[in-house]
């Protein structure tokens, strides 16, 4: 018992400026971002920096700009002697996990998502697909219902008890949303994303970035990863690229995978990266766990404080 998960959050959470702070009072933070740069050819840290805002949000900018974030407060926190047992992320976040595993390099994984979010925003046309969060439904009623429905809808993240996003062609999400409303969901609210994300529509984004996984160089684990498409625990690098094709067009399975932690006797969760949209959904799968945020240096510090002292 008493172990310790690292949580990276996912795409959503990314605001201008997010990280700066660290990567300028800490060397090893600010290589994370200059080794981003470098592998991507542009200057991905001037983006962060500056924006604007609707730039940033692009999949295939903020995918990358997530990941060296999260992966940059990473190495202040590894600096510091702080180790985890397990570590997750929440779609997007999953490769952010991977670093901290060691599975893959931060300049691999940047490259990785800036591949991923364009092939996933050119996967279907502007308008054509859309995602709501369902709140006050349970997930065997929310499933019954997208199966029901004869277009293209399914769940897309399990978030945590009371809400679920559901994810489809934009015909297929009105539909399932009165269908819901019907079944007595509280709110069915439309998301500001760009595609139908974790839905079927995504294959074609999938089976191309499986192209893209060959490049680069995938180690097996130093810790567990729990993995998005099935909540179980990976360390074998053998089978780690076929998780992340079908992770495109699968469902996020995020409140399972955090049960399934809590039964391996994870007691505390480190929210690393921007927001605390992760530290949210924890705090409402299991009260009981003490869930810690590391998104600035007044957050980081603070983590070190409290991980250091207990040690």
């Amino acid at each position: 018992m008493n172990k310790l998960a690292f949580v990276f959050p996912g795409q959503g959470s990314q605001k201008v400026g997010m990280g700066q702070d660290v990567s300028e009072k800490y060397p090893e933070a600010k290589a994370v971002f200059d080794q981003a740069d470098e592998r991507l050819g542009f200057s991905l840290t001037e983006l962060i920096t500056d924006g604007p805002q609707e730039l940033l949000t692009k999949s295939e900018n903020a995918q990358p700009a997530l990941v060296a974030t999260s992966t940059a407060i990473l190495n202040v926190l590894e600096g510091a002697g702080i180790k985890a047992d397990f570590a997750i992320g929440h779609s997007l976040g999953e490769y952010s996990a991977l670093v901290a595993a060691n599975f893959l390099t931060a300049a691999d994984a940047v490259y990785l998502v800036h591949e991923r979010g364009k092939l996933m925003e050119a996967a279907v046309p502007d308008g054509a697909g859309a995602m709501a969060a369902v709140l006050g439904l349970d997930a065997e009623t929310i499933e019954n219902v997208t199966a029901s429905i004869d277009l293209p809808v399914q769940i897309a993240n399990y978030n945590c008890p009371g809400q679920i996003v559901i994810s489809g062609s934009k015909e297929g999400i009105e539909k399932a949303t009165e269908a819901l409303k019907e079944k007595g969901a509280k709110r069915v609210m439309p998301l500001a994303v760009s595609g139908p994300f974790h839905s079927e529509l995504m294959k074609p984004a999938a089976e191309k970035f499986a192209d893209v996984l060959k490049t680069v160089t995938i180690l097996d684990g130093s810790i567990p990863v729990i993995n998005n498409v099935d909540a179980a625990l990976l360390t074998d690098k053998n089978e780690l690229e076929s998780k992340l094709v079908r992770q495109i067009y699968s469902p996020v399975r995020f409140e399972q995978s955090i049960r399934e932690l809590i039964q391996q006797g994870v007691d505390t969760f480190v929210e690393i990266g921007a927001g605390k949209v992760t530290a949210g959904l924890i705090k409402k799968i299991d009260r009981d766990v003490k869930v810690l945020n590391a998104s600035d240096v007044s957050s980081l510090e603070e983590v070190i404080t409290e991980l250091k002292g207990g040690n």
